[in-house]
């Protein structure tokens, strides 16, 4: 007997920072990974969905600091509402790692101790600027007026011992690995610039004086550097699902995932991550959304106003690869523009035309005009705001139909049947995207939402109007 093995697939997110509120850009990154998680699940396949929190950074000991509140006490409290923005959402996560947790913890210091085995950590001295939003060593070319670009704040000067990475020794075989890494080419052309144009030095990877942090495993008088321990999480976390078949990040840790990362793994002698999603920003009024910037858009705020689908399809109507624009009154567009006038105003008039004159099974015809290979390639190259863009083009295909034919007049029953089967097709490709409103079609229509679905023909069955999807705006 011969027993089919399903074809294995692990998503990560960036772990983020518990030193505040999530706002609207964790919620982007969170539904670019979980629509890819649920597009290989439709796929029949195995999947392994990890998202998490970073807590031992030193940003979120100054925010514990600030409020007079212990610092476990505050990232336990603020990771609970990144527990809540996954829930909210519909996230649907295998394993929600904290980097406080004893397994993590654990394999921190046992690939420090084994990079240092390999005679690969040394101990030198580190003399220069520490940004803290970053949580990363920087240099003085880096700065933009004096400041850190990324967070706009002046970097602290630091000198202290410290223990380093021969980071400089894995340049080459780096250079070489990300040329098929990294997504969008644009990114990867960013950090193969950087490598081949300026010296790749050793990393310092400890801090001293410090009371938060995991301890170093060699010398119990430094923590281990927090990207250091941050990124292993994606091997704690991977439950045996190791290498990740991709990694979900925003272009401003491209820099340490590209680079830091794959050598770091590289020493371990462990196998490497085989893609790198580098998305873009979300900006309000062309600045981008940050903690640090003090412009956030609250995203369990906007879900409990307008629901979490309504949400989730206008975060990802935004480009992934490049910075867009975003804002409350571009999510009532998109809700009211698209969701109510093009998939909601479909499913009403369909579904009550069916339940007054039934279905006639006949081929459909109207199927051939959804471009699904097109949509899959846009899926699988990680252009979901593309994906979105052509299943919406056939919703239009759909409507226009329901004016050609006018089945409130012939009481054309083959033609509810093709507009109720590809009702079907639509309803499946959306629960990659907006999963609830999803369920609810199906429910009304009759499918099941499984890939091999899209070409059975949809079952007869007595079709009932239901509620509205959603309610103008």
């Amino acid at each position: 007997m011969v027993f089919m093995v399903s074809k294995k697939f692990y998503i990560t997110t960036a772990i983020d920072y518990v030193n505040a509120r999530p706002h609207i850009g964790h919620a982007f990154e969170k539904v670019i990974a979980d629509a890819l998680a649920r597009w290989h699940k439709l796929k029949g396949e195995r999947v392994w969905f990890l998202t998490g929190t970073d807590e031992n950074a030193q940003k979120n000991v100054q925010a514990a600091k600030e409020k007079g509140v212990d610092v476990q006490k505050f990232v336990d409290k603020n990771s609970k509402i990144f527990i809540e923005l996954c829930e909210k959402l519909n996230i649907k996560y295998d394993d929600f790692i904290r980097t406080t947790e004893k397994k993590h913890v654990k394999k921190a210091q046992e690939i420090f101790k084994k990079v240092y085995d390999k005679g690969e950590i040394y101990k030198g001295k580190y003399e220069g600027l520490y940004c803290v939003g970053c949580e990363s060593f920087i240099t003085e070319k880096d700065l933009v007026d004096g400041k850190c670009p990324e967070h706009d704040k002046v970097p602290e000067k630091i000198s202290e011992d410290a223990y380093f990475f021969k980071l400089s020794k894995y340049k080459n075989k780096i250079i070489k690995f990300i040329e098929n890494y990294i997504i969008p080419e644009k990114r990867k052309n960013e950090i193969l610039s950087r490598l081949k144009n300026q010296e790749l030095g050793d990393l310092c990877v400890s801090r001293s004086g410090l009371d938060w942090g995991i301890d170093s495993s060699i010398d119990k008088k430094f923590k281990i550097y927090v990207w250091f321990d941050a990124l292993i999480n994606y091997v704690s976390g991977a439950d045996g699902n190791w290498p990740a078949d991709v990694h979900v990040i925003g272009k401003g840790i491209n820099w340490f995932h590209s680079v830091i990362w794959p050598g770091i793994l590289m020493s371990a002698g462990y196998k490497l991550p085989k893609k790198l999603l580098v998305h873009g920003y979300l900006n309000l009024g062309g600045q981008k959304i940050s903690k640090s910037l003090g412009n956030v858009i609250e995203p369990i705020g906007l879900i409990k106003k307008y629901g979490c689908d309504a949400v989730r399809y206008s975060l990802l109507r935004s480009s992934i690869f490049e910075d867009s624009d975003y804002s409350e009154k571009i999510l009532i567009s998109r809700y009211n523009n698209e969701l109510a006038n093009k998939l909601g105003n479909l499913i009403s008039r369909v579904s009550a035309l069916a339940e007054k004159n039934g279905l006639e099974k006949c081929e459909n015809k109207l199927l051939k005009k959804l471009r699904l290979k097109e949509i899959e390639r846009l899926i699988e190259g990680f252009e979901l705001n593309k994906a979105l863009d052509l299943i919406f083009k056939f919703i239009d295909v759909c409507n226009e139909y329901v004016q050609k034919k006018k089945p409130w007049e012939s009481k054309n029953k083959k033609v509810l049947y093709e507009l109720a089967d590809s009702i079907k097709v639509i309803g499946i490709l959306l629960w990659v995207f907006i999963p609830s409103t999803s369920e609810k079609i199906a429910k009304q229509f009759g499918f099941k939402i499984k890939f091999n679905e899209i070409k059975k023909s949809i079952k007869i069955k007595k079709i009932k109007k239901g509620e509205i999807l959603f309610k103008k705006i």
